[in-house]
């Protein structure tokens, strides 16, 4: 699925160390609930990533905000309600053969409901020394660890931080620090009412 045209304008070019006008095609979410020494993960079932694990995450709709993105595809894929998100990276997936991603990692210590496997996902309780990053994507290894230690509280976190990564059909070919450190999106606000932050 690409952006609706309608919301396609909202959108500004961003500039990535391999391409200087880089636009993301589609912007999701994920969400890291971390309980004491465990992180909640999942087994994707079906859709993008279907058979890797991560963490319950989905695609950004016009009418929500980022955070609210977060709840509901978190609520879909796990049965939980997480409480007081908050977004720890912005990754951009810049892929020279496929769609382009914007990714924005949110983690959360409060939660309520019961966990439920679902339609889309097979959720589960992962001790944070054993995360399976064999079974994820390939950056993950290289981000998460940094978003699970600011969770834990073992770095410090002057907020988000923003990575850019290159992909070639899915293979992680390059990687490093966005020279922009400012979200891209305001977390708060719907798709539809804003732009960019960049400009």
């Amino acid at each position: 699925m690409l952006i609706d045209p309608s919301t396609a304008t909202a959108l500004q070019v961003i500039e990535t160390p391999w391409q200087n006008q880089w636009q993301p095609e589609l912007i999701g979410t994920l969400v890291f609930l971390v309980d004491d020494e465990r992180v909640l993960l999942i087994e994707k079932l079906s859709g993008h990533g279907q058979g890797k694990i991560n963490g319950p995450g989905g695609k950004w709709e016009a009418d929500e905000s980022l955070l609210e993105c977060a709840r509901r595809e978190t609520l879909e894929e796990t049965g939980l309600m997480v409480h007081q998100l908050t977004c720890a990276a912005e990754l951009r997936f810049v892929e020279q053969a496929g769609p382009q991603w914007l990714g924005y990692v949110f983690v959360a210590e409060h939660f309520s409901g019961e966990l439920t496997q679902t339609r889309e996902a097979k959720p589960f309780w992962c001790d944070m020394n054993a995360v399976p990053y064999p079974s994820m994507w390939a950056d993950d290894a290289i981000w998460l660890p940094r978003v699970l230690e600011q969770a834990r509280g073992q770095k410090s976190s002057a907020g988000p931080f923003v990575q850019d990564f290159l992909f070639n059909d899915g293979e992680l070919k390059a990687y490093e620090p966005a020279k922009q450190t400012q979200l891209s999106f305001s977390v708060t606000q719907p798709r539809a009412a804003q732009r960019s932050l960049k400009a």
